[in-house]
């Protein structure tokens, strides 16, 4: 009898659905389809080709690159022999890349092309092995003509091996699946890192497939329904849909061809449901935002009107749905709606007018985002500004917050349908506990909670408390039973006068400008009121900057322009209106850089690592807090001939009134 683990339930599916499409890959501009069978018998092979390299139960298995059929065939065929895959960012640095397969001291990696391996090489090289895989597997070929080391093999080669196998062993597969049980470890997932180096979780079959139930629970996702993987398959949120939920519900997962080709490939599947971090629903917004100022001025007077029937009909369907959420967390503060499931009553003509609103200038949005056709659409990994939520409830789109963390594989609390409140993350999910310590801290306890870190037992026992998982977010309940999330509990600050501020709630409404790319918000302790960095959007106001034939060489460049000050001055003033006093934004300036994961400012996952970029800038943030007009940064780079030298910038700070 098989167990009910992920390969368990893959082989289940084989059985009862072997002609319906598993995956989908776009090659070449075909899309190619692997059913069930298919996937199965490409899983069975590579698992015991693994099994011939000598891999055994409990071994590590790292796995590097771009969503492809080969990540999922590797990561279930790892788990059926027992292995342990690792999922890692496709876009790590060789430091990186060796931190983790040191920690994980992974047997083999499988890399996907040219760049991965060599960068496995660098590292295994670099450490003389030490922090090497005995095997590198790799799935495209391109560019590897030539290549030479030891234990590099194809990953059709490995599938032949287990081909073999099989046939000399028609049974052994089956034997080792039937010797997987729910509870064993099925996933070491690396943590966000905010604030620390990242950690291996450690969650096991039983973890991901009840979160899996949970989330198909409340919204039913089945055969027929497509779903489109585009974020890395390290991360958690897209294992928790594009796998786990996948497997569990049988619908239709869908890699495109390029990330460039993303947009129109979403276009084309159309999918049901759609899962993606703030960031990339802040980038469609701000290509919405800089398309309609690009266009006419009829059809930009079009889209306004547009938006406003929309947002008026969102506001009807949630009834009273304020933001409510004021940035000092205080849980009396705005308004509150009392049930989000009630519905205002809306005229006649207000309901024409946003039929011909959703008809002219909404629907064409929402196709040309690829989201024609899409049921639900979560957002998870940080909070998302109000603002954004409200765009996407205005095109008609029904986005919903997700929260959670990888430690609780993924997601502990989300919106329900009709009972959205764009300030909260909705309502924890049927089988998980959410309460509230003595100091604010969020504590979940669920059967999705992971089984600790990997060799790391003091951040284990940090982390889970008498079957509680510590979250480090602050957060509340209000009325209804919804959670609200005010900031990571270390960030949640107070002012001179008393209040307490969340500077993440400020840095959402920031980065809702197209011409703002990330800010870091500061205040709190000593500081006299609350100042931001800000970086701009390269491209948004590179384009903004050639409408108005303002000239520009180099992101430096631009940033320093008094033009882009004024355009983002303007910014920082209509949200200061919006704000309590104690935490308007007093002083502010624009970076000379971009804040970037390489260099350990973000994450992977593209949060703000606060604690660093406030040690990395503190000339910055010092002058920020003092009274001058300007600070000077050093910064090296590096000329082609290896040469280095160190440049000054000086970077002016910007006052804004009362």
């Amino acid at each position: 009898m098989r167990k009910r683990t992920l390969p368990g339930i893959l082989a289940g599916r084989a059985k009862e659905h072997p002609d319906g499409v598993a995956l989908r890959e776009k090659e070449f501009g075909i899309w190619r389809e692997i059913t069930w069978a298919g996937l199965l018998d490409r899983v069975r092979a590579f698992a015991l080709g693994l099994a011939e390299l000598g891999v055994r139960k409990g071994d590590r298995i790292a796995i590097i690159g771009d969503n492809r059929p080969e990540w999922v065939i590797a990561e279930l065929g790892a788990q059926a022999v027992g292995a342990l895959p690792l999922g890692l960012y496709q876009d790590s640095i060789a430091p990186e890349l060796a931190r983790m397969l040191e920690a994980a001291e992974a047997r083999l990696i499988v890399a996907e092309d040219q760049e991965q391996v060599d960068k496995v090489l660098e590292v295994r090289d670099r450490t003389d092995g030490t922090a090497g895989p005995e095997h590198i597997v790799y799935y495209d070929s391109r560019g590897m003509y030539g290549y030479e080391a030891p234990g590099l093999t194809a990953f059709e080669e490995v599938e032949a091996l287990g081909r073999v196998f099989g046939d000399r062993f028609p049974y052994e597969f089956d034997r080792r699946l039937v010797g997987i049980d729910p509870g064993d470890v099925a996933l070491l997932c690396t943590t966000s890192g905010t604030t620390s180096v990242p950690k291996l979780a450690m969650l096991s079959h039983a973890n991901l497939l009840a979160m899996a139930d949970q989330l198909v629970g409340v919204d039913p996702m089945g055969p027929g329904d497509e779903f489109v993987s585009f974020l890395p398959l390290a991360w958690i949120g897209e294992q928790m849909v594009g796998v786990a939920s996948a497997l569990l519900a049988g619908f239709t997962v869908n890699f495109p061809e390029e990330t460039a080709t993303v947009r129109s490939d979403m276009r084309e599947i159309g999918p049901a449901f759609l899962m993606s971090p703030p960031r990339i629903w802040e980038n469609m917004v701000s290509d919405v935002q800089v398309m309609a100022e690009d266009a006419t001025p009829l059809k930009r007077r079009m889209y306004r009107w547009a938006m406003r029937q929309g947002t008026r009909a969102a506001e009807a369907r949630f009834a009273g749905g304020r933001d409510g959420g004021r940035p000092d967390g205080d849980r009396d503060g705005g308004e509150r709606r009392a049930s989000g499931a009630r519905q205002r009553r809306v005229g006649l003509a207000a309901r024409i007018s946003h039929r011909v609103a959703d008809w002219t200038v909404l629907g064409p949005i929402r196709d040309q985002l690829g989201l024609s056709r899409t049921r639900r659409a979560y957002t998870g990994g940080a909070a998302l500004g109000p603002d954004v939520f409200r765009f996407f409830h205005a095109i008609g789109v029904n986005l919903k917050q997700l929260y959670g963390q990888t430690e609780v594989s993924g997601i502990s609390v989300v919106h329900r349908d009709g009972d959205i409140r764009f300030h909260t993350v909705g309502r924890p999910l049927p089988e998980t506990e959410i309460r509230i310590s003595d100091e604010g801290e969020i504590l979940c306890r669920s059967p999705a909670v992971f089984q600790g870190y990997f060799r790391n037992p003091e951040a284990t026992a940090e982390t889970l408390a008498d079957g509680w998982l510590r979250s480090g977010d602050a957060g509340y309940f209000e009325e209804g039973g919804h959670l609200v999330v005010i900031d990571r509990l270390a960030d949640v600050m107070k002012l001179p006068d008393g209040t307490t501020f969340s500077p993440q709630f400020v840095e959402n409404k920031l980065k809702f400008s197209p011409y703002v790319r990330e800010a870091v918000v500061f205040g709190g302790g000593d500081a006299p009121f609350v100042t931001a960095m800000i970086a701009i959007d390269l491209e948004n106001a590179g384009q903004w900057a050639e409408r108005r034939r303002i000239p520009y060489t180099t992101f430096t460049d631009l940033a320093r322009r008094a033009e882009v000050y004024a355009l983002v001055h303007d910014h920082v003033a209509a949200i200061n209106r919006d704000l309590p006093a104690a935490a308007r934004v007093r002083r502010f300036l624009l970076l000379h850089k971009e804040l970037h994961a390489d260099d350990a400012e973000l994450t992977r996952t593209r949060k703000v690592r606060r604690r660093h970029v406030e040690d990395r800038f503190g000339d910055i943030v010092a002058a920020l807090r003092g009274d001058g007009d300007s600070v000077t940064v050093n910064t090296e780079i590096t000329y082609q001939d290896g040469r280095t030298a160190d440049v000054a910038h000086e970077l002016r700070v910007e006052t804004m009134e009362g």
